[in-house]
């Protein structure tokens, strides 16, 4: 009987977990699998769990939260056999809408047994991985981004959330992220991807190994999971009225044809700023630069809904069982 865990932060999303994600861990019982349940303690635990899942043996961890615990997760799974499945129940989940899973609702409890039937009955996949050498254990690997500037000034200053101000979900987090990313103005960069320099004023410098952001923004619209390659986007300016400006291009899907916006394809990235910067990896705050990373090609095992966006994997992938 093969054996999986479902890791989860009992503070993700609007509700409370425990009695749903019981009923999820029934079906897959009913599957033949030996399933337990574990929830973290804090933060970075959920990397520690699946390291010791991986270590352990473990078939399959269930990642049920939104975007950090999924990040933490990989962090503790990657380069081993162990296989991620990634349950939306967070406030963005802007992955799991990426690989068009069902997003969690108060209104419709069955959205989450919905999202696990789909992964149950999906595909493996090898997906790359962002490592930096120089983190702290347990925050070295990274699943979407990395960015310097708005965004890590805005994570910088509102995380970790209150558990009630989590509660509010994505209306909550806008308001709190608008309100601190207001009073940013910009970061003097140098930036080396892969051999390749550039410098300026920016507003955002964001590494991308995925195609969406923030949950609703599509920033990469071609990018594949498994390309090997980082997508590295430079947002040129200065002040409040052009961080709105790009991010109303950002909205529209402007942003590619920007002639303030430059793209990058690139395996490794250091960036070093006039002024120590934060650094944010998959929404959490990471220390602050110098900066520096690469991409770790095929180093998770993903499980996803077999009904992806096109394009999304360049392999066909292959069943769980």
């Amino acid at each position: 009987m093969p054996e999986a865990v479902i890791i989860f932060n009992p503070h993700a999303g609007t509700t409370n977990l425990a009695v749903q994600l019981e009923l999820v861990a029934d079906t897959w019982r009913a599957r033949g699998w030996e399933i337990k349940i574990w929830p973290t303690e804090a933060s970075g635990h959920a990397a520690q769990l699946a390291r010791y899942a991986a270590r352990n043996g473990k078939a399959l961890v269930i990642a049920a939260g939104g975007d950090g615990t999924l990040g933490e997760v990989a962090n503790g799974l990657a380069e081993s056999e162990t296989i991620m499945a990634p349950l939306p129940v967070g406030t963005a989940n802007s992955f799991a809408r990426e690989l068009g899973l069902p997003m969690p609702s108060a209104r419709d409890r069955t959205q989450l047994l919905k999202a696990s039937d789909a992964l149950a009955a999906g595909l493996v996949q090898r997906m790359d991985l962002g490592f930096t050498p120089l983190a702290d254990a347990g925050k070295q690997y990274w699943l979407l981004w990395a960015g310097v500037g708005a965004d890590s000034y805005t994570v910088n200053k509102i995380e970790p959330r209150p558990s009630w101000l989590k509660k509010l979900g994505t209306i909550g987090y806008a308001v709190q992220g608008a309100l601190a990313g207001s009073q940013f103005s910009h970061i003097t960069a140098q930036i080396e991807v892969d051999g390749r320099s550039f410098s300026d004023d920016y507003i955002l410098i964001l590494i991308s190994n995925c195609r969406n952001y923030a949950g609703v923004l599509t920033i990469s619209p071609d990018s594949a999971l498994d390309d090997g390659y980082f997508e590295v986007w430079l947002f040129k300016g200065k002040g409040l009225p052009k961080l709105s400006y790009h991010l109303m291009n950002v909205w529209r899907g402007a942003h590619v044809d920007a002639k303030d916006v430059e793209c990058v394809n690139g395996r490794s990235v250091k960036i070093t700023t006039d002024s120590n910067a934060p650094v944010q990896t998959d929404g959490d705050p990471t220390g602050s630069t110098p900066f520096a990373c690469e991409i770790k090609p095929g180093a998770l095992r993903l499980l996803v809904p077999s009904n992806l966006p096109a394009g999304l994997f360049t392999q066909t992938g292959e069943p769980l069982n």
